[in-house]
């Protein structure tokens, strides 16, 4: 006698699923909501930062692309600033990504460098400084994306730190499996096109009711930017290196040191001391003393004050 066939219940299709359970739209409507957003951007993002950087930016939409969070961020690569976001009431996690270039090419026009004389930076890993700088780009993109989006409640959006994409990890709660879609913009400022990215959840997208917000809503001042840039400068820490020539030794007595031995200086008068941030020597210092502590006293620059600071920056 035969045994009865247990039958398996079919599972669905997981791409049919979620588009079931609003985690997925069809093309077309993703495509009407992503180039409505990017033609708020379009719209609202050059104005706002003309007035406040002084100098002309040019905003446009440049498409779009979906797929699942984790391959699609990977798929960009790397040398981009990083934001994680939330919105109380709209989405509790969106991702604003720029590219190294457009944040080094603000800097150095923020520094008074002319927009025509500047070339395309090489993509890299942003330092310190321009991560804080980026971190402020963030906050304008995501200011315009609360003004956009109906259901916010005039809440304000919740920024996570500026970060390279190297330094970035994997989500470990599955998230990098959602579907989403990225906005693309395009930036030009001067000569250098750049781009920015703003990464949002499909489920989020589809119940979005996407509105142009009113210019008062995203307009700032010239000066508050600049006093913002500024104080963000002066608040952010830079280590400092200082490099004493000692005198030259021999390969076989250096092989042979060992601790408690003494190198002199290589000077015997006033001991000339390199300081040097980000690996570029920025003072001509002499070695001395204060009480209990060894300290340098400034004696030369290798620049002017705007040559060090864009040392320091990049």
């Amino acid at each position: 006698m035969k045994e009865a066939s247990v039958s398996e219940t079919p599972t669905l299709d997981p791409i049919v699923l979620a588009r079931l359970t609003g985690r997925l739209g069809d093309h077309a409507t993703i495509s009407k909501l992503c180039a409505s957003l990017g033609d708020v951007f379009a719209e609202f993002l050059p104005d706002m930062l003309e007035s406040e950087l002084g100098f002309e930016v040019a905003v446009s939409y440049a498409g779009f692309e979906t797929g699942k969070y984790g391959p699609l961020v990977e798929g960009l690569g790397g040398a981009m600033a990083f934001c994680d976001a939330s919105l109380r009431d709209w989405c509790d996690r969106f991702t604003l990504i720029c590219d190294s270039p457009m944040i080094i090419t603000l800097v150095e026009n923020m520094l008074g460098a002319v927009s025509d004389t500047i070339e395309d930076p090489e993509p890299r890993p942003l330092s310190k400084i321009e991560l804080d700088l980026a971190a402020m780009m963030f906050d304008r993109i995501s200011g315009v994306v609360k003004t956009a989006v109906n259901g916010a409640n005039g809440f304000e959006p919740f920024l996570g730190p500026a970060h390279n994409a190297e330094t970035r990890k994997a989500a470990d709660d599955g998230s990098d499996d959602t579907f989403v879609a990225m906005v693309n913009m395009a930036v030009g400022i001067g000569p250098v096109l750049s781009t920015f990215h703003i990464v949002v959840p499909q489920s989020v997208l589809l119940k979005s009711n996407i509105a142009a917000p009113k210019p008062a809503n995203v307009a700032k001042t010239r000066v508050e930017w600049s006093e913002q840039l500024g104080e963000q400068v002066r608040r952010s820490k830079v280590t400092l290196e200082a490099r004493i020539r000692l005198e030259a030794q021999t390969l076989d007595t250096i092989s042979r040191l060992q601790a408690g031995d003494i190198i002199p200086f290589n000077e015997t008068g006033d001991v000339r001391v390199d300081v040097n941030a980000n690996g570029r020597n920025l003072y001509v210092c002499e070695f001395g003393r204060s009480g209990a502590r060894y300290t340098v006293r400034v004696k030369d620059t290798y620049g002017s004050e705007d040559e060090l600071l864009q040392h320091i920056i990049g």
